[in-house]
């Protein structure tokens, strides 16, 4: 018989591709010798298990080839199941198999597969079982000891430092083997050229400053972003300037409190496609894992980090009263696409579009004028749009406008009129 052999690999960075590929790849000549001889390959290399075969690049090019009837092969064989199946993957390929006349041997099975034996149908639906509880298992292991070591050792558990910190040498690894080795661990320290800005940062918030005006004179100062400052360990960004929202993650990390903290982000592991990147999400501050002690110099003391967190720096009325926006999420920028901001203009609600800009960034010469357009003037030229003489009660309107799908479209040309959009949402376009 003439076999193909197919094989996988997790990560390239801890596992010896030449070693995986040879320990499996013996596996399964030892299982065909004397029955038939492996004509081809397909290996897998940095690719979780819990992708699917149609997924992986090497698997989908087996499964593509099992419909051509001059493949080359009569067989497929593999070396190890848990290298090759996850869960009920192996339930869900036979019938692909069966349908172009291929087997599948295994090792486990000391030969091929037969989907209509019970003991072989038991023992796949086992070992699929197996193959999960061993990643979840090792998945447990290795959070559980993680949050061991963050809490009881406060130690840095590896990524990139936080801006302000530099990492410096912490001594020996823990683990005496690894310390033979000469692995050794790493701490943060203050970095002594941007650690002053984050001090800095902190005593602007507790002034009252909002994030937006501390990235404003960050920029002006010309102070170099994290990106900049650090672009070996930021390749995956490329800005240039500070941002509102790198400000406000600055202000909200408390690791700048001289403690270790992990877990304020997960990863989610559903996934089982490798055209679907594993998505991360921010955890609750409950979720979170801190040290018991201080793991390394602060930059702001506690009681100051929390301070800092319950300043709010939004603007408000002057006389204490509550403004009302009728329109606001309903009233769209046609120059840019982006919703229209709500703003209040000369004692009346209104409307603005800075078409991305804010004040956290330098004004560019080539910038588009700021839209502003008053609620009172679009519900009147609405209005005659539809040819009521009443004035239009704003609460209603909005309330008819979200149960239809409209939004209002604007510029700051000249007419009014009712049209579908060219993805099919109704839109009534204004134009002030």
């Amino acid at each position: 018989m003439r076999f193909a052999f197919y094989g996988r690999m997790s990560t390239e960075d801890f596992q010896d591709y030449v070693t995986s590929r040879a320990w499996q790849r013996n596996a399964a000549d030892e299982l065909v010798t004397g029955k038939g001889v492996v004509v081809v390959e397909f290996f897998d290399r940095g690719c979780s298990r819990r992708v699917g075969w149609s997924d992986r690049p090497e698997a989908g090019v087996l499964l593509a080839a099992l419909a051509d009837p001059d493949r080359g092969f009569d067989a497929v064989v593999v070396g190890e199941y848990e290298r090759a199946f996850f869960g009920d993957q192996l339930t869900a390929l036979l019938p692909v198999f069966a349908r172009h006349g291929v087997q599948l041997w295994l090792p486990e099975t000391n030969g091929p597969v037969d989907a209509a034996d019970p003991v072989h149908r038991a023992l796949t639906m086992l070992l699929g079982a197996q193959s999960k509880r061993e990643v979840l298992r090792s998945r447990f292991r290795v959070l559980a000891a993680m949050r061991a070591q963050v809490v009881e050792q406060g130690r840095f558990l590896g990524g990139r430092p936080p801006y302000g910190y530099r990492l410096v040498d912490a001594g020996p690894h823990p683990n005496a083997a690894h310390a033979r080795w000469g692995r050794r661990l790493q701490r943060l320290e203050p970095d002594p050229v941007t650690a002053r800005h984050v001090r800095w940062m902190f005593a602007q918030r507790l002034a009252g400053h909002s994030a937006s005006r501390i990235a404003h004179d960050l920029n002006v100062r010309g102070v170099p972003c994290p990106s900049s400052a650090d672009p070996g360990r930021n390749r995956h960004r490329s800005g240039a300037v500070w941002t509102l929202r790198t400000v406000a993650t600055i202000l909200g990390n408390p690791r700048y409190t001289g403690r270790q903290v992990w877990n304020r982000q997960c990863t989610d592991h559903d996934s089982t496609s490798s055209r679907k990147r594993a998505g991360q999400r921010w955890n609750q501050p409950r979720d979170w894992v801190i040290s018991k002690a201080v793991a390394h110099p602060a930059l702001v003391s506690e009681a100051d980090f929390i301070a800092a967190q319950a300043v709010d720096a939004s603007p408000r009325p002057a006389d204490g009263g509550a403004r009302r926006y009728a329109l606001v999420g309903l009233v769209v920028c046609r120059v840019c696409g982006r919703r229209m901001d709500s703003h209040w203009v000369h004692g009346r609600p209104g409307y603005r579009c800075r078409h991305g800009h804010t004040t956290a960034k330098l004004n560019a010469s080539d910038r588009p004028k700021t839209l502003y357009l008053r609620q009172d003037r679009i519900l009147a030229r609405i209005a005659v749009n539809l040819a009521v003489s009443e004035p239009l009660e704003p609460a209603a309107l909005a309330d008819s406008l979200r149960t239809q799908g409209l939004t209002i479209l604007c510029d700051a040309d000249t007419c009014t009129r009712v049209n579908t959009s060219s993805t099919g949402q109704p839109q009534l376009q204004l134009i002030n």
